[in-house]
């Protein structure tokens, strides 16, 4: 299984993937993109079965990005790993067609959780 990780630093992405490989998921291959713009080039080339995407990054953001993808019909399983994880977030992450989104900072086991919902269900 892909999994694609879309943040603009690097030291979060690695945070992420790190953490996912503690929680005993790292078998899965992971993919990485510092911004939407270069996520969605990757979404079409590399065809990814789960995103982790920051919301506020420069360029191109989370929330632009899943707009992007739902508007052009894929339908890949989507969640926000976010500083900006309030209700109100979530409520808008929810209706543009997140699947989850979790507040950053996070612990290992809870983001594994999470991810695991959809890398083995």
């Amino acid at each position: 299984m892909k999994i694609l990780v879309v943040d603009d630093s690097k030291a979060m992405r690695m945070l992420i993937i790190r953490s996912l490989e503690q929680a005993g998921l790292g078998s899965h291959t992971f993919l990485e993109a510092g911004d939407g713009f270069e996520a969605f080039t990757l979404v079409t080339t590399e065809a990814p079965d789960l995103i982790l995407s920051d919301w506020t990054m420069s360029g191109v953001g989370g929330m632009d990005l899943l707009r992007g993808l739902r508007g052009a019909g894929n339908t890949v399983p989507f969640g926000f790993v976010t500083a900006q994880a309030s209700e109100l977030r979530r409520e808008e992450a929810l209706a543009a067609g997140a699947q989850f989104i979790l507040g950053k900072p996070f612990l290992a086991a809870s983001l594994g959780d999470v991810v695991r919902e959809y890398v083995d269900g």
